[in-house]
């Protein structure tokens, strides 16, 4: 395996590149929700309906992740980041000149093949180049950035379409795509696998398609009457998706090993993300619809109201530690999915006569609370993971998280749908809709407690807190 270039140049400034691939990634996937209402206004078509252009890139990402490491160490870790680079940025150029949304949605699964790849590789590339003992400062200087993203992202999609037009949230990432490729192929080692490791190809297309024709079905019911196409696409999904676990339980390299669902805490760390995150995962889509659709917000002042989500989950990520060591994962889960579903379902309350500073006061402490969820539950998943196991969890983990923004996105629609919300003639019905969808929403993560609540009593309490008691 080649190392890391020995220039100070090289180890000084790598993670800032890295950081920027994530930056960009994670700006992406928030900057469109606030643009939705007027992307579907230029091509005539229902707000309510465009999800399909989230989910697109979710997906597209989520079915990648798995063959990210396999595919880098093939062709390695420089050719592989400058090819995703400019396939993410050529998907924004198509993105910006998409004149439909059947064109756009396609464009957008060309982003999302770029995407997939550039927070994969980006972390394998810090985690074989740089000593242990650095290895947490160089991922804090990682990590930052992609936490700004969510919290830049509606903001400056609002600006954008306030100010200039919606094809210019596709538009920044090419000068910032191009500056990638030249640092790129400037300070990225050039990192590949000594000995070449069998994929699994049959699973790799099993669970991608699983979980493609899963999402598809959802997707398909949002707007439209054919309720039979669901079920079929849905339950081709869920067949699939079994064929692959009886046949991953047959294969000597699966992509995800049935192993390690015999860890409890991961099992119960990936049952409980699964149904937590279908409840809370579409919050960034669906509020910034429900602010313009329902409120009258603009798209400036919909991106502006949602700093204090994103803000408080930014800095509650400092408290989950504490907590942790304090009272524990399954009191602090418990408790605080409870939190989670009440406050998604109290925006059922929230009207056009709701004022704006308790509105503000409900997203950040929904913020605050998803983000010492999130927290909890993913150290929760690997926390008993072996090395050598610990690779092919931590990927499980990232397909499902992104899986389950995918799949809460179309869920969420489908309940607009159902509630009448893509039919509804008048103001009032597309805002009753979206009460019932948050109720529904709400109740879909509290029930997420009852899964944490089967966390072994003391898992996570620090040692001193346990003699005390």
């Amino acid at each position: 395996m080649e190392k890391l270039p020995t220039s100070s140049k090289a180890l000084r400034y790598l993670p800032f590149l890295v950081a920027s691939a994530f930056f960009m990634q994670m700006l992406d996937a928030t900057i469109l929700n606030t643009a939705i209402p007027t992307i579907a206004r230029s091509f005539n078509s229902h707000p309510l309906q465009l999800h399909s252009l989230v989910t697109a890139y979710m997906l597209t990402v989520c079915v990648l992740i798995p063959a990210s490491g396999w595919i880098s160490d093939k062709l390695g870790s420089r050719r592989t980041f400058l090819l995703a680079i400019s396939v993410f940025s050529v998907g924004s150029l198509l993105c910006a000149l998409s004149a439909s949304v059947t064109m756009m949605t396609v464009c957008r699964v060309i982003q999302g093949i770029g995407g997939a790849f550039l927070m994969p590789v980006g972390r394998l590339v810090i985690l074989r180049s740089y000593p242990r003992s650095m290895f947490v400062n160089v991922l804090n200087i990682v990590t930052i950035p992609a936490l700004l993203g969510p919290l830049l992202g509606p903001v400056l999609g609002g600006i954008i379409v306030q100010y200039a037009s919606w094809h210019w949230i596709f538009l920044i990432n090419i000068p910032v795509g191009m500056a990638g490729l030249w640092a790129t192929w400037k300070l990225m080692p050039d990192l590949k696998a000594v000995r070449e490791q069998k994929f699994d190809w049959p699973g790799f297309f099993l669970f991608s398609s699983s979980a493609v024709l899963a999402t598809m079905g959802l997707s398909s019911a949002g707007g439209i009457t054919d309720k039979p196409r669901m079920v079929i696409l849905t339950s081709a999904g869920g067949i699939l998706q079994l064929l692959y676990w009886v046949l991953a339980f047959r294969s000597k390299a699966p992509i995800f090993s049935p192993a390690l669902f015999r860890i409890r805490n991961f099992a119960i760390g990936i049952a409980g993300n699964i149904v937590c995150r279908l409840g809370g995962s579409c919050l960034p889509y669906l509020m910034p619809l429900f602010f313009q659709v329902v409120l009258g917000y603009s798209a400036l002042q919909s991106g502006m109201s949602l700093i204090p989500l994103a803000l408080s989950n930014l800095l509650a990520k400092t408290v989950a530690p504490r907590l942790l060591g304090k009272f524990g994962y399954r009191n602090i889960m418990v408790v605080n999915t409870f939190t989670i579903g009440s406050l998604l379902a109290s925006f059922r309350f929230v009207g056009p006569g709701t004022h704006e500073l308790i509105l503000l006061g409900m997203l950040a402490l929904l913020g605050g609370a998803n983000s010492i969820q999130f927290t909890c539950m993913n150290t929760l998943t690997l926390i008993d993971l072996p090395n050598a196991d610990a690779s092919s969890g931590n990927s499980l983990l990232s397909t499902i998280m992104q899986l389950s923004i995918a799949v809460s996105i179309a869920a969420a629609s489908l309940l607009l749908d159902s509630f009448g919300g893509h039919s509804a003639t008048s103001g009032k019905a597309v805002e009753t809709a979206f009460h019932a969808t948050f109720a529904t929403i709400g109740a879909i993560a509290a029930a997420s407690s009852f899964i944490f609540a089967l966390v072994d009593k003391d898992k996570g309490i620090t040692r001193k807190r346990r003699k005390a008691a």
